[in-house]
Formats: C-alpha cells, structure tokens, sequence
C-alpha cells in the first residue's frame, strides 16, 4: 500500500530525513519509534503534505500512485489520514459542521452522493456511541476546551466517519492517561481489517500493547537503523535508544 525509497527532506533549509526506506503492506501495521529529533514526525507530514516540508529526493508510491505529486486534500481524499500528536483548535466551528464538510469532501470525490443534515446526523450519532464519544462533544467547537483523551477520541470518531486507507498516528498516546489511552488505543485498533494499513508513531511500547505491529522500526539520525517485531519495542522500553543513535551518527 505504500513504498518509500530512499526519502530525503527537509525543513527550512536542515535536512532531517536522509534516506528512508519503508514498505508497509495492505493489512498490516508498523511502528516507528525513536528519539526525539529523529525524524518521525517529519515523515508523517511528509506523507500527509504539510507545508513547509520540502522532499528533496526520493519517492513514495500510495496504492500505485505518486503521492509526492498530489496535494494534500487529494492524499485525504484518496484515504490517507493524519492523526495529530496535539490536534488544533478550531474555534467557531462546530465538530458536527467541521466532520459533515470532511465526509461529504470525500465521499465526492469518490463519486457517491452527499449526505444531507439528517442523514449525517443519524451516522455520527451511530459511530459516536460506538467509540464512547459523547453527543455534546459533536456540538462543540471542534477540540476548544477539549481534554488530551476527548481530541484523541475525537481523532478516532473522524477516522471512523471518514473511512481511511491508511492511517498516521503520530504519537496519538502522547498527553494520555491510562484509561484514555485503553480506550482510544482499542477503538483505532478496531479498524485495522486486510484493506487497511496503519503507521504508528511513538515513543513508547505502552501503545502497543492495544495496537499490535506487525512490524517495529527504529527511526534514528534521519534514517531507520533497525526493523524487527513486538519484542524490539519491549527492548527499547528498558534499554533506551543511545545504542541506535550511536550507530546513526
């Protein structure tokens, strides 16, 4: 579902991709995890087409498409989604408003007509009891006053409305409790099926224990410097990174 060869990029004017290579299947689920400084975060706005992050060779290949050359409303639209490590407020802007224009947006352009008020309404609703997120947070302007596990809930009730291909948390465990982090980590966990493909970005194994990789990569220096399965993420909880950074300088 996505092929990175050789991605090198950079933000303003400091290098700080330097030759990724990273093939995540249809299916499957990879972590990538790492320092901070090393990379990961700037590989996911990369993939999502943030502004400002410029690729300067390489290239990445989305369900057979050049995904470098689309803008980024044509990634989501194509059903690349990004979940943000702290999502921003959006004040004035009700949840329910915001998530009615992202679904009808994607459901264009997929050439399926558009849901009316009620018909969406009924749809939220649904998928807002079955992640647990409360009718008043579709009322609210959209994360303003919201809690780290209320946005992160939020995240998932736009993932679950919007029906991604392949999905990017960056560092979604970030800011969370325990609890919250149960219940948001089993609800983004519900959506993986053999369709599906999902990044996840963290500095932590404790995500992982709800949502299962198929596959851990060390993203250290720019580049990834180790790949291997659920035990290299327990490995990294008690040994640290300094011997992956080391090998990346």
């Amino acid at each position: 579902m996505l092929e990175i060869r050789n991605l090198h990029a950079c933000v303003d004017g400091r290098e700080i991709l330097k030759g990724i290579d990273l093939t995540i299947p249809a299916g499957e689920v990879h972590a990538v995890m790492g320092p901070n400084g090393s990379g990961k975060s700037t590989l996911s706005y990369v993939l999502a087409g943030r502004d400002g992050y410029k690729v300067t060779e390489g290239s990445v290949l989305y369900r057979g498409q050049d995904l470098l050359a689309m803008k980024t409303e044509e990634r989501a639209c194509l059903g690349l989604f990004l979940a943000f490590q702290n999502p921003v407020e959006i004040p004035g802007v009700t949840g329910v408003n915001f998530l009615k224009t992202a679904v009808n947006a994607v459901r264009r352009s997929r050439g399926q007509s558009e849901l009316d008020a009620m018909q969406f309404l009924k749809l939220a609703r649904r998928k807002a009891k079955e992640l647990g997120v409360g009718e008043e947070m579709l009322r609210r302007a959209v994360n303003t006053g919201f809690s780290g596990g209320e946005k992160k809930r939020y995240e998932a009730l736009q993932m679950a409305l919007l029906e991604p291909k392949f999905m990017i948390l960056d560092e979604t465990d970030s800011g969370l409790d325990i609890d919250a982090l149960r219940v948001v980590a089993e609800a983004v966990d519900s959506f993986r099926s053999p369709e599906r493909a999902m990044l996840v970005i963290t500095h932590y194994q404790r995500i992982l224990d709800y949502i299962v990789p198929d596959k851990v990569h060390v993203l250290a220096g720019g580049r990834i410097v180790q790949t291997g399965g659920k035990e290299l993420a327990v490995e990294l909880e008690s040994t640290g990174y300094a011997q992956f950074t080391e090998q990346a300088a």
